[in-house]
C-alpha cells in the first residue's frame, strides 16, 4: 500500500506541474530519474537535513551571471554535492527562477529517499548526489531524447545542413570558459526552412570533456530520430535541440573579466532563523488555498479528461507525462473500434495470438490502428488486459510499441495500438525468400534497437519491467524496418530497486528462456538478456533457435553456433544470404550472443553493458563459456576456448566432436491462468 500511495503522489506531483507550467508560463517538465544504486537516505537523517539546505539555498549567490550553480554542503557520508545548469539563453533571474521552480518542483519528494536524483525541464537542469559529481563527464544516467512527428522533405540536404550546424555549435560551445559552454546559431535547408540549435555542457567540463558528451549527443540524432524536424536529447553533462523554428533567446553577454568561482564547500549563508520563521509561517499561509485550489483543478482536469479524446503532444515518444495523464484519456468507444475494423472483419485480421485476434483499423480521421481483441473464453484474458494498460500507458520509447488507448465495454476488452506496418521480425528473418530484405545494416540496426529498448525497460523506465517473452515474433518492424518490443501480457512490473521474483507456473516460450526460468521459476533482468542473446543469434544466422539441419540430424541454435565458435568456424554461423563486408560486427555480435545466454546468470552482461558493447568496438569482450542448454555427448572437459580475432582469421584448432541435438519447444506462449 505504502509503494502505491508512493506512485500515486509520485504521479499527481508530475500531472500537477505539467499541468501548471503549460498553463502559467513556467519551464516545461521534461523528464526525472531517480538512481537507486547510489545509497538511500532515512527522512529526517543528517544527510536529507543537508540536501534541504543545499537546495533551499543553491540559488541564494546573486552575483553568479551565467546560469550554472555548483554547491556541496556536509561531511565525509553525509555529504551533498548539487548541480543547477540553466540555458544559457536565460538572464539571471529567469535562471533563478527556472532552478527554484525545479526545486519547489520537490524532486526530493519524487524521489523520497534516493542520495542521486536529477530532473529536466526545457529551459533548466538540477541534480544531486553523494558522490562528487563535479567536472565530470556523466554517461549515467544515458541520454533521453524527444522529437515531433513531423519528417524533413528533403532528408539528405536537411541531415547535411543540420550536421553541419552541430558540428559547428559543438567548436564553439566547447571553447567556452568555466562559467558557460553553450553556443546557438541557425542555418539555411532552403528558401522556406531555417534550423536552429543550440548545445550545451555543464561548464566544469574541459574542452575535450564538452565535445566528447555532444558527439554522444549528436551521434543519436540519426539513430532515433533521423530526419524528424525537431529533436531533444538531454544528459547529465550535455544537452542538445534544434527546430525549424526560433525558440530560444539572444545570449547574454558574460563579463569577460569575471572568472567563476570554484565550486563551494558550502552553498552561501542561509537567512536568519527569525527570517526563516517569517518565511515558514509566509509559506503556509499561502499553500493552504494553494492545496484547496490544486484539488479543484485536478476534479476539473479528471472530468475533462473523462470527455476528451487522446491527444498527441510534442515528445509523445519520450518519457513524458504529457501523452498519458489518466487511463480514461485513452478509452474509446467500442463502435469507433467496430467500425475502423469494418466490424473485426477476416479482410483486416492481421494474425492471432495467445490471448486473441489483432486487426487492422482505420479510425476516422485517417489514423491507422493495430486492434487485439482479448478472447472472451480466456481465463486470464481480464489480467493480461489490466496488465498491458497498466504498463504499456507508461512507457514512451522509439523500440517499444506504442499504446494508443483501450476499450472496456461488457465482454469485449480491446487494445488499441500504433499500426506497425511491417509485421513482426519472424515474418522477415525466417524465411528463405523475404530474408534477404534484411541486409547486415539492417539487421545490426534492428539489434541495437531491441538492445536499447530493453534497457529502457530494465534501467531508464520509471519502473523496472521484465518482459519475459522477448522472441522474434514479439519484435515489429515499421516503415523504416526500426524494431519495437511488443506484448506484454506476460511481463512483470517491479519497483525500481527490485532486480527479479520467483514464480511457481513458468510463462513464456521455451527456447529463449533462461535455464533459471525454465526449471526453477527463477526470473530477473538477466532472463531477458538470456532471451536477447538468442534472439541475436536468431538475427545473425537467419535460423531458428530449434532448426539448424546437418543432413538427417537436427541440431539447436546455441549447440549449433558454441560448436562452431569453438572450433574457430564461427563464419558458419552467419546467414549466408549476408555478404562479409560488415565481417567484425557479425562476430562482435555472435560473441556478444554467446556472452548473453551464458549458464550462469551472473556471467551474463546487462543490457546497459551490452548497448556499450555494441557501440564501443575499443571494449575488450570477455571470452564466452559453454552456454546454457548446449548438449555435448563426450565425457571430459572442453577443449580451451580462445575469443574471435576480429581483424584476421581465427587461428582456433580443435578436435572436431559429436554433437547429440536436443530440439527445444518453441510454438506457442504458455501463460499462467491465474493473476501474477
Amino acid at each position: 500500500m505504502a509503494i502505491v500511495s508512493q506512485r500515486l503522489f509520485s504521479f499527481l506531483c508530475c500531472l500537477l506541474f505539467v499541468i501548471i507550467s503549460q498553463t502559467s508560463g513556467q519551464p516545461s517538465y521534461v523528464f526525472h530519474l531517480c538512481t537507486n544504486d547510489k545509497g538511500n537516505y532515512t527522512a529526517n537523517s543528517t544527510y536529507h537535513a543537508n540536501l534541504n539546505t543545499l537546495l533551499s539555498n543553491l540559488t541564494s549567490n546573486t552575483e553568479i551571471d551565467y546560469g550554472f550553480y555548483n554547491f556541496s554542503y556536509g561531511q565525509n557520508t553525509d555529504k551533498v554535492n548539487a548541480i543547477g545548469l540553466c540555458r544559457g539563453d536565460l538572464k539571471s533571474d529567469a535562471c533563478r527562477s527556472c532552478l527554484n521552480y525545479s526545486r519547489v518542483f520537490n524532486l526530493t519528494q519524487l524521489c523520497p529517499n534516493q542520495k542521486e536524483a536529477i530532473v529536466w525541464f526545457d529551459k533548466c537542469m538540477l541534480r544531486y548526489s553523494n558522490r562528487s559529481i563535479f567536472g565530470i563527464m556523466e554517461t549515467y544516467p544515458p541520454l533521453n531524447y524527444l522529437w515531433n512527428d513531423v519528417n524533413a522533405t528533403d532528408v539528405d540536404q536537411f541531415n547535411k545542413v543540420l550536421f553541419n550546424l552541430m558540428r559547428n555549435l559543438k567548436g564553439a560551445a566547447a571553447s567556452g570558459d568555466s562559467r558557460r559552454k553553450y553556443a546557438a546559431d541557425n542555418a539555411t535547408v532552403s528558401t522556406f526552412q531555417t534550423i536552429y540549435g543550440i548545445v550545451q555542457c555543464t561548464p566544469d567540463l574541459s574542452s575535450q570533456g564538452c565535445k566528447d558528451c555532444l558527439d554522444g549527443a549528436i551521434t543519436l540524432i540519426p539513430e532515433c530520430c533521423n530526419a524528424n524536424r525537431g529533436v531533444t536529447v538531454i544528459g547529465p553533462s550535455c544537452n542538445v535541440r534544434y527546430q525549424t523554428y526560433r525558440f530560444y533567446d539572444p545570449t547574454p553577454i558574460l563579463d569577460p573579466g569575471t572568472p567563476a568561482p570554484a565550486p563551494l564547500a558550502s552553498p552561501p549563508p542561509s537567512p536568519s532563523s527569525q527570517g526563516k520563521s517569517n518565511t515558514s509561517r509566509t509559506a503556509i499561509v499561502i499553500a493552504v488555498p494553494v492545496v484547496a485550489i490544486v484539488v479543484l483543478v485536478l476534479c476539473f482536469i479528471f472530468i475533462y479528461l473523462r470527455a476528451r479524446k487522446p491527444m498527441k503532444y510534442f515528445g509523445s515518444k519520450s518519457e513524458t507525462l504529457d501523452e498519458i495523464i489518466t487511463n480514461e484519456s485513452l478509452q474509446f468507444n467500442f463502435d469507433t473500434i467496430r467500425v475502423a475494423t469494418d466490424d473485426f472483419s477476416d479482410a483486416n485480421k492481421l494474425g492471432q495470438g495467445g490471448f486473441g485476434a489483432v486487426y487492422r483499423g482505420r479510425l476516422s480521421n485517417g489514423q491507422v490502428i493495430a486492434v487485439k481483441r482479448l478472447s472472451r473464453d480466456s481465463g486470464q484474458g481480464d489480467t493480461e488486459f489490466k496488465n498491458e494498460v497498466l504498463l504499456l500507458a507508461k512507457l514512451q520509447h522509439r523500440n517499444l510499441v506504442r499504446l494508443l488507448g483501450f476499450c472496456l465495454e461488457g465482454r469485449e476488452r480491446l487494445l488499441i495500438y500504433e499500426f506497425v506496418p511491417n509485421k513482426s521480425l519472424d515474418y522477415f528473418i525466417f524465411d528463405p525468400t523475404k530474408k534477404a530484405q534484411l541486409d547486415w545494416e539492417r539487421r545490426y540496426k534492428i539489434i541495437g534497437g531491441i538492445a536499447r529498448g530493453l534497457l529502457y525497460l530494465h534501467q531508464d523506465s520509471q519502473l523496472r519491467i521484465i518482459h519475459r517473452d522477448l522472441k522474434a515474433s514479439n519484435i515489429l518492424l515499421d516503415g523504416e524496418m526500426n524494431p519495437k518490443i511488443s506484448d506484454f501480457g506476460l511481463a512483470r512490473l517491479f519497483v525500481v530497486d527490485q532486480t527479479g521474483g520467483n514464480t511457481s507456473t513458468i510463462v513464456g516460450t521455451y527456447g529463449y528462456m533462461a535455464p533459471e526460468y525454465a526449471m526453477h521459476g527463477q526470473f530477473s533482468v538477466k532472463s531477458d538478456v538470456f532471451s536477447f542473446g538468442v534472439l541475436v543469434l536468431e538475427i545473425v544466422s537467419g535460423q531458428k533457435n530449434s532448426s539448424i539441419h546437418h543432413g538427417e540430424s537436427v541440431e539447436d541454435l546455441l549447440s549449433f553456433a558454441w560448436r562452431n565458435w569453438r572450433e574457430g568456424t564461427a563464419t558458419n554461423i552467419v546467414d549466408p544470404s549476408l555478404n562479409n563486408s560488415s565481417r567484425n560486427e557479425m562476430m562482435r555480435c555472435i560473441h556478444i550472443g554467446l556472452l548473453c545466454v551464458q549458464e550462469n546468470l551472473a556471467n551474463r552482461p546487462t543490457m546497459a553493458a551490452v548497448t556499450l558493447m555494441l557501440n564501443s568496438y575499443s571494449q575488450t569482450l570477455q571470452v564466452p563459456s559453454e552456454p546454457a542448454f548446449y548438449m555435448d555427448s563426450r565425457t571430459g572437459s572442453l577443449p580451451h576456448v580462445q575469443s574471435w580475432e576480429y581483424n584476421s582469421r581465427a587461428t582456433i584448432s580443435t578436435e572436431s566432436a559429436n554433437e547429440s541435438a536436443q530440439e527445444s519447444v518453441n510454438e506457442a506462449s504458455i501463460t499462467e491462468p491465474y493473476p501474477r
